[in-house]
C-alpha cells in the first residue's frame, strides 16, 4: 500500500471510526484500525464485535493495500504531524511508514487478515430516512434509555416502521420518550428493531442536518449508511414492553409554563439534590408555581415561576435530572406539563413527541 492523503481529513477519518475502540479488549487487533486502499479512496474500519464504523476519505493511490494500525498511536501521530500532505506506506513484515516532508515515523501495524470481517449487506432491505428527522427522534429519545445491564432489554431504542411512519421509544423503567414522524418513504413489512444504546450514541454523533441515510436490515444487524460513513450494530433480541400500556389518558389539568425559565429554575432547585434526597418540589397554585429543595445537613431553596395554570392545588416531586434532559433537547418555547395527582406520573406532549415521568417521594 501506498498512498498521499491530507492530514486533517485522514485525522477527521480516523476519530470518526476510533470512538468505539475500548483498550479492555482481550483481542489486541480489536485495538487497530483496518486501513484499505483503493485506487480512489481509503477506507477507515473499526469495530469492538458489537458494533463497527467504516468512513471512505479521499486520497491519491499509487499502490492498492491494507494494513492494520493501532489506534491510539496512529491518531496521535497524525495528530502531532505538521499540517502537509501526508505519505503512508507498507514494507514486509507488517511496518507502516508514515512520512511528511520534514518527520518520519515507522511504526508496527498487524495484518488485515486478522481482523475481522464486517458482515455484508448486500440484496437486503432499505429504508430512507432524513438525517435530520432522525437526529431529532434520537435527541428526543435517547437520554430515556435504561443503563442497567439486568435489564438488557431496555439498553437501546426501539425502531418500529410501518407504511411510512416511524416510531422511535425509550424507557428506563421510571420515565419513557415516544417520538412518532412520518418518513419520505413507505415500507408495506413492518420493521421492529432495538438497536442498542453504543450505537445509537455513534448515530447521534455523525449525523448530518440535511441529506439522507439508508437503513438497511438482516436478520440480527443494522447498517446505516451515511454516505461515507457507515454504521453497522448487532441487535438487541427480545420483545420491548409494551409502551402504549403506560402512556395516561390526556388530562386537562395542564401547566404551561416557559420552558427555558422552567429549565433553569429546576437546575438551580437540583443544585441541593444529593443521592438520597434527590427530589426537587414542585408546589402548584393558580397562575404560580413553586420550585424547592431542602436536603438535611446541605440546605434549602425556593424559587417561584410565573405560569398558566388553573386546576387544583398539588404538591409533587420529581428527579430533577429526569425534567432537565427532556427540557434542554425540546425545541418549543412553552411546553405544557400534565399533571393529575401527586402520585400520578406527569406527561408532556408536543408535536407527536410524548415524555411520561413518573413522581418521586418526598422525603
Amino acid at each position: 500500500m501506498k498512498i498521499t492523503v491530507d492530514k486533517s481529513v485522514l485525522l477527521n477519518g480516523i476519530q470518526t471510526v476510533q470512538t468505539i475502540i475500548t483498550s479492555k479488549s482481550a483481542l489486541p487487533i480489536l485495538s487497530n484500525i483496518l486501513i484499505e486502499a483503493t485506487q480512489k479512496e481509503l477506507r477507515l474500519t473499526a469495530t469492538d464485535l458489537d458494533i463497527g464504523i467504516s468512513c471512505v476519505i479521499p486520497v491519491e493511490t499509487q499502490e492498492v493495500g491494507a494494513i492494520t494500525a493501532p489506534a491510539k498511536r496512529f491518531n496521535d501521530i497524525i495528530r502531532e504531524l505538521p499540517q502537509e500532505d501526508v505519505n503512508i506506506n507498507t514494507k514486509k513484515n507488517n511496518l507502516i511508514n508514515i512520512e511528511t516532508d520534514s518527520c518520519q515515523f515507522k511504526i508496527m501495524g498487524l495484518a488485515q487478515e486478522e481482523f475481522p470481517k464486517l458482515p455484508d449487506f448486500k440484496d437486503k432491505d432499505v429504508v430512507k430516512i432524513e438525517q435530520a428527522v432522525l437526529k431529532e427522534m434520537l435527541l428526543l429519545t435517547a437520554f430515556a434509555v435504561s443503563m442497567d445491564e439486568t435489564r438488557y432489554i431496555l439498553n437501546g431504542i426501539l425502531f418500529k416502521i410501518h407504511k411510512n411512519t416511524m416510531t422511535l421509544v425509550a424507557t428506563d423503567g421510571k420515565r419513557l420518550a415516544v417520538i412518532e414522524r412520518k418518513i419520505n418513504q413507505g415500507v408495506e413489512k413492518e420493521i421492529y428493531i432495538i438497536v442498542p444504546i453504543k450505537t445509537i450514541h455513534e448515530l447521534g454523533r455523525n449525523l448530518k442536518d440535511e441529506g439522507d441515510l439508508s437503513l438497511i436490515l438482516s436478520s440480527n444487524q443494522v447498517m446505516f449508511d451515511l454516505g461515507k460513513i457507515f454504521i453497522i450494530s448487532r441487535l438487541i433480541e427480545g420483545e420491548f414492553p409494551d409502551y402504549r400500556q403506560v402512556i395516561p389518558a390526556p388530562s386537562e389539568n395542564k401547566m404551561k409554563v416557559e420552558r427555558e425559565k422552567f429549565l433553569l429554575t429546576v437546575k438551580r432547585g437540583a443544585l441541593l439534590s444529593t443521592p438520597d434526597y434527590q427530589a426537587v418540589k414542585l408546589e402548584l397554585f393558580k397562575n404560580k408555581l413553586v420550585v424547592s429543595k431542602s436536603t438535611p445537613d446541605v440546605g434549602e431553596s425556593r424559587e417561584e415561576l410565573v405560569v398558566e395554570y388553573s386546576g387544583k392545588e398539588m404538591v409533587i416531586g420529581f428527579n430533577p435530572g429526569y425534567l432537565t434532559d427532556v427540557l434542554k433537547n425540546i425545541a418549543s418555547e412553552k411546553v405544557e406539563l400534565e399533571l393529575s395527582d401527586s402520585e400520578k406520573p406527569g406527561v408532556l406532549r408536543i408535536n407527536g413527541y410524548v415524555y411520561v415521568v413518573l413522581p418521586m417521594r418526598l422525603n
